[in-house]
């Protein structure tokens, strides 16, 4: 789940779905808007199997238990490093 299986294809793992993510926090956003654009990213790459909503609150929340993320004032953004 976390990490690619035999059943589990590499677009689909949660480590490249929060590193989708985090490509696209360049600025501090919605939920929903990361969302937006996660889903538009996908949508553009050929050969990548589109995620539902729970597979990406799934990658955030992996991010927020690494400390990647932070959720402040309604908006996500990287965490300071």
């Amino acid at each position: 789940m976390i990490l690619p299986t035999k059943h589990i294809r590499p677009e689909r793992a949660l480590l490249t779905v929060g590193a989708e993510v985090l490509a696209c926090l360049n600025r501090p956003m919605t939920v929903s808007k990361v969302w937006d654009e996660v889903r538009e990213k996908r949508g553009e790459s050929v050969g990548t199997a589109p995620i539902n909503y729970d597979w990406f609150v799934l990658a955030l929340n992996l991010l927020f238990m690494v400390n990647a993320v932070t959720f402040e004032n309604g908006l996500l953004r990287k965490a300071a490093t």
